[in-house]
């Protein structure tokens, strides 16, 4: 994957600031636009040797990605973030392309239906659809979860989930900045509001709305760190510093260990939101992490 000089850091800061402070008359139309337009771009840039076939489900679609070269015999589950209201196939791929690549696995990318068309349970639906597309079609094979934002958080729900009926588990869950409380109750709400160059309460409040619907914002379906974790897989977990959903990450990783699952956090100083999406030469020890946790898991 090719990184980001560390030179590059204080403008990419910058022009999130400026996106961050811009009128939104409709957040989730404009996010979706630029979301959608980053993953039109970018899919070309990251998909170079990588086998790319369209999988339908009822109600989405999802891609299955196989590099040049696979390495692991398990699959990966990719789901990707946008606060559950942003985010299409071509997004998705974006990053999923990245993990197909450096993990050397293939990987499926669920691009799960969109609240507020959608809201609750229909991500947590689609993603239980795609984790049973691969027991189906990768019988007795490893599984791995990893998910930013609004996807780190259903990465867990879904794992709850697949506890409550019975299911395997996946073998291991990579969260980046998850989102795994949608009662918006964490204190870097506050103590990072201004330190955030990206993220808004305020923005994050509608889409928990929309995702949420008639839901309880506090129903571990749609805040797992509010859920029973016991027996949850292994997880890295990494979040940025400068984050207002560091407290997501943090007591996730918390909640884990006290559970008694084992959970790895990272959290990298002066970073923002998901940044390990953006592949930064400064913190490309986290990458590295990332994939050979991976490999380990789907070997």
């Amino acid at each position: 994957m090719p990184h980001i000089p560390d030179k590059m850091i204080p403008h990419l800061r910058e022009g999130m600031r400026k996106m961050k402070n811009a009128p939104e008359p409709d957040p989730v139309a404009t996010e979706r636009k630029l979301m959608n337009f980053a993953g039109a771009v970018m899919r070309s840039l990251t998909r170079s040797g990588t086998a790319c076939e369209t999988v339908s489900f009822a109600g989405f679609e999802a891609a299955l990605l196989t590099p040049a070269s696979v390495s692991c015999s398990g699959v990966v589950l990719y789901l990707h973030g946008g606060g559950y209201c942003t985010g299409d196939l071509d997004y998705a791929c974006l990053y999923g392309g990245v993990v197909a690549a450096d993990t050397e696995a293939v990987t499926l990318c669920a691009a799960y239906r969109l609240a507020p068309e959608h809201p609750y349970p229909a991500a947590l639906d689609d993603a239980l659809a795609a984790y049973e597309w691969i027991l189906d079609h990768y019988p007795g094979k490893p599984i791995c979860l990893i998910g930013e934002s609004a996807g780190g958080g259903l990465c867990y729900a879904l794992a709850l989930k697949l506890k409550e009926l019975k299911l395997p588990l996946p073998a291991g869950i990579v969260a980046l900045s998850p989102w795994t409380d949608l009662t918006l109750s964490g204190r870097s709400h506050l103590e990072n509001k201004e330190a955030d160059p990206s993220l808004t309460t305020e923005k994050l409040a509608i889409f928990a709305r929309d995702y949420c619907g008639q839901e309880d914002p506090a129903s571990p379906g749609v805040s797992p760190l509010l859920g029973d974790l016991r027996g949850m897989p292994e997880s890295l977990i990494f979040v940025g510093g400068d984050e207002i959903l560091l407290d997501d990450a943090v007591r996730m990783a918390s909640a884990l260990q006290k559970a008694g699952c084992a959970a790895h956090l990272t959290v990298a100083p002066d970073m923002w939101h998901a940044y390990i999406l953006y592949g930064l030469e400064a913190r490309k020890e986290d990458a590295e992490m990332i994939r050979d946790f991976l490999r380990s898991k789907l070997s």
